[in-house]
């Protein structure tokens, strides 16, 4: 009775797909034509892939060229949606008035509301 041995490699799964590799890569057609297709095969991948990168970068830098003129378009809506609220809201004059009055008073980032408020002391609350 033979002994079962768990090293052998041919029980091993790995071992057999490539031995079904190698034998599905003796059955393809060798022939005179065989080798000159696998060149042309690679030729034409390398193409494509060179062709691809070409292209991917040609609408990448189409894409960066348009970036400033899709940015000032979406700046002029963006203006005429706060004209518009602007309106909405009721205010006398829009928003380009607006924000002419607050640049040339060299409007800052942090300015002072105004209104009416008080300060609260905590001995008042007693």
């Amino acid at each position: 009775m033979p002994m079962f041995d768990p090293n052998d490699p041919r029980r091993n799964a790995a071992w057999q797909a490539a031995q079904q590799w190698r034998s599905r890569a003796r059955q393809t057609p060798g022939g005179p034509l065989g080798g000159l297709k696998l060149i042309f095969t690679w030729l034409l991948f390398g193409l494509l892939l060179i062709v691809g990168t070409l292209l991917g970068l040609f609408f990448l830098l189409v894409g960066w060229a348009m970036l400033p003129f899709v940015r000032h378009r979406m700046k002029k809506r963006l203006e005429q949606m706060r004209a518009e609220q602007a309106r909405d809201a009721g205010g006398d004059f829009s928003y380009r008035e607006e924000t002419a009055y607050r640049d040339s008073r060299g409007h800052r980032e942090h300015e002072l509301l105004e209104g009416d408020y008080e300060v609260q002391d905590d001995k008042r609350r007693d």
